[in-house]
């Protein structure tokens, strides 16, 4: 919160889960979270790059410079792999299987945002906030910027930090 005063809605991808948090006077009101599968995390992304044979880095730029997608349609981690294992065996462009991957998570967040409720503004943290793709992904989904702090990846901790500090 004291990153971004006025926030309304955190949006948080991690390696592990993805959450969405909608907030009132900087308390959360409202909480989802995805923890049952890794569809919609980081590492969906790590083993999906694993299974392009493309480092993870590279998706991004990729995401960016492509302009047609090919639709990902299995929501679960091991399918999308095999899915992806087909795709790439018929021939199809890997720029367009890595859009439609970004896109696949963006779709999944952005189900989560709107079960949750928007109200900007928006505060994109975990890792994969790092992953600029996903960010414009989910941008362009939900007509709105995303605030991005200078270390996505650490916020949460730095959060508990002060949060641990101001109770003494």
């Amino acid at each position: 919160i004291s990153l971004f005063p006025d926030l309304k809605t955190v949006i948080d991808i991690g390696g592990q889960d993805s959450k969405v948090i909608k907030l009132k006077d900087g308390k959360p009101i409202d909480f989802l979270m995805n923890d049952k599968c890794a569809a919609g995390t980081g590492r969906f992304l790590e083993v999906m790059a694993r299974a392009m044979e493309i480092n993870l880095e590279q998706f991004a730029p990729i995401f960016i410079k492509t302009n047609d997608k090919v639709d990902i349609t299995s929501t679960c981690t091991v399918f999308a792999e095999s899915e992806i294992v087909s795709l790439i065996g018929q021939g199809i462009d890997k720029n367009k299987i890595i859009k439609g991957l970004i896109y696949s998570i963006a779709d999944k967040i952005t189900s989560m945002v709107e079960r949750v409720g928007l109200d900007e503004p928006v505060c994109m943290t975990g890792g994969v906030a790092k992953n600029l793709g996903v960010v414009k992904a989910l941008e362009e989904n939900l007509e709105i910027k995303i605030n991005i702090p200078d270390e996505p990846q650490i916020t949460g901790a730095l959060g508990a930090a002060y949060l641990a500090q101001n109770l003494r």
